[in-house]
């Protein structure tokens, strides 16, 4: 797939995942809790900057930054998708935020001046683009020279088992193409190696990384595929194609694979985020 085929598929995507990642914003945000301090407490917001939210999805993660930097400060919160945009908007609006510019922007192309943010946040977004390279060229541009840019990626499939363990099987059962090396995906910048050369490709010379533990539970085995179905981009939406019986193979497989992470009250998957701070 070209780069223009997958922006449009991956876009598709987004727009279709936007209802879901709105229903299941408090179990993200819970899940997720651990990456979005480590990136406050790295990007560490000042009372008064702006800050730019890449890839916001539902906006939690900027919404702590705006509530750091104040009324004399600014949230611009982002996303590619206009209808994950309105999800975060009425998230800012029950939360009673008025420091935050809601905008539809493609992190490859940002429309924003040169030197124009002090901080930019991105969870689990630059793994994703047709090009992070240009993405992340974009966002030290649009960064003050003091900026600083907090970012996470996730780790290795062997730690990821929540999302590798339904990727190997649809692989295997030929429902999607093995990842090439390189592609975007939820593991495209899984080693330090990689998310390192992309920084200071970009510009970016003092990077420092750490990885961030979660968990992911779920109640049964039913909750955890419809999760999958409603929020995991162009996985879910693999999944959701899939006849009748393919899905039933599917949750077979599932069933047996998740038995060492079974709990009393259902499932709790491990995942680890590759985190980033870079200025």
């Amino acid at each position: 797939m070209d780069a223009e085929d997958y922006r449009r598929t991956s876009y598709e995507a987004w727009v279709a995942m936007a209802p879901g990642w709105e229903r299941w914003r408090a179990q993200l945000e819970e899940s997720l809790a651990p990456v979005r301090k480590w990136l406050i407490t790295e990007l560490a917001p000042r009372p008064g900057e702006t800050v730019l939210e890449l890839s916001a999805g539902p906006g939690d993660t900027g919404f702590a930054a705006a509530a750091i930097v104040g009324e004399q400060g600014r949230l611009i919160s982002t996303d590619f998708s206009p209808d994950m945009v309105e999800v975060a908007r009425r998230r800012g609006a029950e939360l009673g935020l008025e420091n935050v510019d809601y905008r539809v922007v493609d992190a490859e192309r940002i429309e924003l001046d040169a030197d124009s943010v002090d901080g930019v946040l991105c969870q689990s977004g630059y793994m994703l683009m047709a090009d992070p390279a240009a993405a992340l060229s974009e966002t030290r541009r649009v960064l003050r020279a003091s900026g600083r840019l907090a970012l996470s990626v996730w780790s290795a499939p062997e730690r990821n088992p929540w999302a590798a363990i339904g990727g190997r099987f649809l692989v295997e059962r030929g429902h999607m193409p093995p990842p090439e090396p390189g592609a975007p995906g939820i593991f495209s910048m899984a080693s330090e190696e990689r998310a390192r050369a992309l920084l200071e490709g970009a510009g970016f010379t003092a990077v420092r990384m750490q990885e961030v533990p979660v968990r992911w539970a779920f109640r049964s085995l039913d909750e955890y595929e419809s999760w999958v179905t409603e929020v995991a981009g162009a996985f879910a939406m693999v999944v959701r194609g899939l006849p009748e019986d393919e899905r039933k193979a599917l949750r077979s497989q599932l069933n047996d694979a998740f038995t060492p992470f079974a709990t009393n009250g259902g499932y709790e998957l491990p995942g680890v985020a590759l985190c980033a701070v870079a200025s």
